[in-house]
C-alpha cells in the first residue's frame, strides 16, 4: 500500500476577508439546520428514541442547536452485542483494508471541513481560527493513526533465532471497548480515541459528552459514508451518570477510553477495576484527565514573547483546555513589568458570541458559567482582581471576562484547582528555583513552559519540570499530532500519549507462537 507521508492538516487563521466570508455563508447554512434529531447508531441502524438530549448555542442558550435519541441501558446492551459481532469479522480485514478505508474517513472529513467547523462554532462556542484547529487535528488523528497502524504489521520485527524452532510475535486487537469524549474538543477527540482503536481491529461503542452531541452525529455520518461496517462503531448519546456508568461497569467492555475530569476518570478506574459476574478479563483503562498547567519566566526571558505565550495559552477557547495556562510563575524581578503587559493585552481581548470571530467566545454551558464564578469569588479571599472579575454585562449566553488575579499564593485554591475558564493565578518567586518548586507542587502534571534565555535553565527544567509536555519560550497549547504525543503525568491521567507512534500500542497485546520443526 504506496501512501504519501503524513503531514500535519493545515487549519485556517482567517485572515483574508474571503475566508471570513465563506465561514459566514456556511454558519448561515448550518444554522438552517437547528432543531432537527439525530439518532443512536446501533449495529449500523439509526434508533430513535422517545426521550431526547437537548444541546443548545452557549452564546445564547435559548436557541436549540439540535436533539438527539437518548440511549437506555437496554440500547447499551445492544450496542456492545452488535460491537463484539462485528469484531469477528473486523479484526480478520488486512491492516491495509482497515488504514485504507480510515484514510477515505480523513478524505471526507477535509471535504466537509467547513462545515463541521460551523457546527463547534455554535454548539460549543469556539471562535472560528479554533475551530478550524479542531478539525484539522481531528484529520490528523485520523491520518496518523491510518499510517501508524500499518507500521505495527508483523510486531516487533525480528525474534533471537533459537534452533528446532520457528518463533514468530505479532500483535492481536483486544475487542469491544468504551470511548467517552469530552465536551471541549468533541470532534478531534473522540474521532482520534475511536479511529485509534477500530483501525487496528477493535470495535466501539462511543458515549459523548451531552453538550456535544449534534457535532458529533456528525462524526459518525462521516464513518458510515466511508464505509465502515455496522457495529465497528455504534453511536450512543445518554448521561454519564447512566449510560457511562453502565457501559464501564459491564462485564462485556473490554477497555475503556476516557478523556474528562479527574473526579469522573477516578471513578472510572476504581469501577473498571471491579471484576463483574462473567468477565474474563481485567479491563484496560486509559484516561486523560485535568491539568493546572504553569507557565514559568525567569528575569532573562523577553517578556513581550512571554506576555504573549500567557495570553494565548490562557484565553485561548476561554481556558477550555485541559492544557491551558491556569497558573502564571514569574521571578520577583520582572513580576511587575510582566503583568502590566499581560494585564493590558487581556483588556484588549474581544469577548462576545462566537459567530461574530471574537478573541473568545462563551463558556460550555451552566454549570461552567457558575463554576468559573464561583473560583472568582475565591479569588478575592485569595489574591489581588488584576482585571476581569465577573460575567460579561448584558450578554444572552455564558460569557465571563478574561480574569487575572495577582500574589496568589503557591498553595491557595485557585492556584491548586482546575477552574477549566478564561481565569489566571499570578504567582511571585524569588528566583528560578523556587518557580520550579512552585511549578511541581500540584497533583497534576499535563503541559508547561518556560521563558527563560539561560540554556542551563533550559536543560534543568528538560529533566525536572515534571510535565508530560513541556515547552521552551512559547505557549503550552497546541499539540501537533505526531510533533507533540499528548499526555501527563501524576493525576493527569494514564499517558497514553494521544498523537504518538506508541499511542496504538494500547489496544493490541501480542502473542508468541513457536512451532517445533
Amino acid at each position: 500500500m504506496l501512501i504519501a507521508p503524513f503531514k500535519n492538516e493545515p487549519f485556517d487563521l482567517f485572515d483574508t476577508d474571503s475566508a471570513k466570508a465563506d465561514m459566514q455563508r456556511v454558519l448561515k447554512k448550518v444554522r438552517s439546520e437547528f432543531g432537527q434529531t439525530y439518532p443512536l447508531l446501533i449495529n449500523g441502524e439509526r434508533v430513535q428514541t422517545e426521550a431526547k438530549l437537548v444541546s443548545t448555542n452557549p452564546s445564547n442558550p435559548a436557541e436549540i442547536v439540535g436533539y438527539t435519541a437518548k440511549a437506555t441501558t437496554q440500547h447499551a446492551d445492544a450496542a456492545l452485542e452488535a460491537a463484539w459481532a462485528a469484531f469477528e469479522s473486523w479484526k480478520r480485514w488486512s491492516q491495509e483494508d482497515r488504514s485504507r478505508l480510515m484514510l477515505k474517513a480523513a478524505a471526507v472529513m477535509r471535504r466537509r471541513k467547513r462545515e463541521l467547523e460551523a457546527w463547534l462554532v455554535y454548539e460549543i462556542g469556539k471562535n472560528y481560527v479554533e475551530a478550524s484547529a479542531e478539525v484539522a487535528e481531528m484529520i490528523d488523528f485520523t491520518e496518523y493513526y491510518a499510517r501508524q497502524a500499518i507500521k505495527l504489521v508483523g510486531g516487533l520485527g525480528s525474534l533471537i533465532d533459537y534452533a528446532g524452532e520457528e518463533n514468530e510475535s505479532f500483535y492481536i486487537p483486544l475487542g469491544v471497548g468504551v470511548t467517552i469524549s469530552p465536551w471541549n474538543f468533541p470532534m478531534a477527540l473522540m474521532a482520534g480515541m475511536t479511529v485509534g482503536a477500530i483501525v487496528v481491529g477493535n470495535t466501539v461503542v462511543c458515549k459523548p459528552a451531552e453538550d456535544t452531541v449534534v457535532s458529533l452525529a456528525k462524526i459518525f455520518d462521516i464513518f458510515a459514508e466511508a464505509g465502515l461496517p455496522p457495529g465497528v462503531v455504534n453511536y450512543l448519546p445518554g448521561t454519564g451518570r447512566e449510560i457511562g456508568s453502565y457501559l464501564v461497569a459491564h462485564p462485556k467492555t473490554r477497555f475503556v477510553n476516557f478523556t474528562g475530569s479527574l473526579a469522573t476518570g477516578a471513578q472510572i478506574n476504581e469501577s473498571a477495576a471491579k471484576l463483574a459476574e462473567g468477565q474474563k478479563w481485567f479491563k484496560r483503562v486509559f484516561l486523560e484527565l485535568g491539568g493546572k498547567d504553569a507557565i514559568l519566566v525567569d528575569e532573562t526571558a523577553n517578556l513581550d514573547d512571554a506576555a504573549t505565550g500567557v495570553i494565548q495559552a490562557a484565553f485561548g477557547y476561554s481556558g477550555q483546555k485541559c492544557s491551558a495556562c491556569s497558573r502564571l510563575i514569574v521571578v520577583d524581578s520582572v513580576y511587575d513589568a510582566l503583568l502590566d503587559k499581560v494585564v493590558e493585552k487581556a483588556k484588549e481581548l474581544v469577548v462576545s458570541e462566537a459567530k461574530d470571530n471574537p478573541g473568545f467566545g462563551p463558556v460550555c454551558n451552566e454549570l461552567q458559567y457558575k463554576k468559573v464564578l464561583s473560583y472568582i469569588d475565591i479569588g478575592h479571599t485569595e489574591g489581588k482582581l488584576l482585571t476581569g472579575g465577573k460575567a460579561v454585562e448584558n450578554a444572552a449566553g455564558y460569557l465571563i471576562e478574561p480574569t487575572i488575579f495577582g500574589d496568589v499564593s503557591p498553595r491557595a485554591r485557585i492556584a491548586q484547582e482546575e477552574v477549566f475558564g478564561p481565569f489566571v493565578a499570578a504567582i511571585r518567586v524569588k528566583d528560578f528555583e523556587e518557580g520550579l518548586a512552585v511549578v511541581n507542587d500540584t497533583v497534576y502534571g499535563l503541559t508547561g513552559a518556560l521563558f527563560s534565555n539561560d540554556r542551563s535553565r533550559l536543560e534543568r527544567a528538560r529533566r525536572d519540570f515534571h510535565v508530560g509536555n513541556l515547552y521552551f519560550n512559547r505557549k503550552c497549547t497546541g499539540a501537533l499530532v505526531g510533533v507533540q504525543p499528548f499526555g501527563g503525568f501524576n493525576l493527569t491521567g494514564t499517558d497514553t500519549k494521544t498523537g504518538g507512534p506508541d499511542y496504538l500500542l494500547q489496544f493490541l497485546q501480542m502473542k508468541a507462537v513457536a512451532e517445533r520443526l
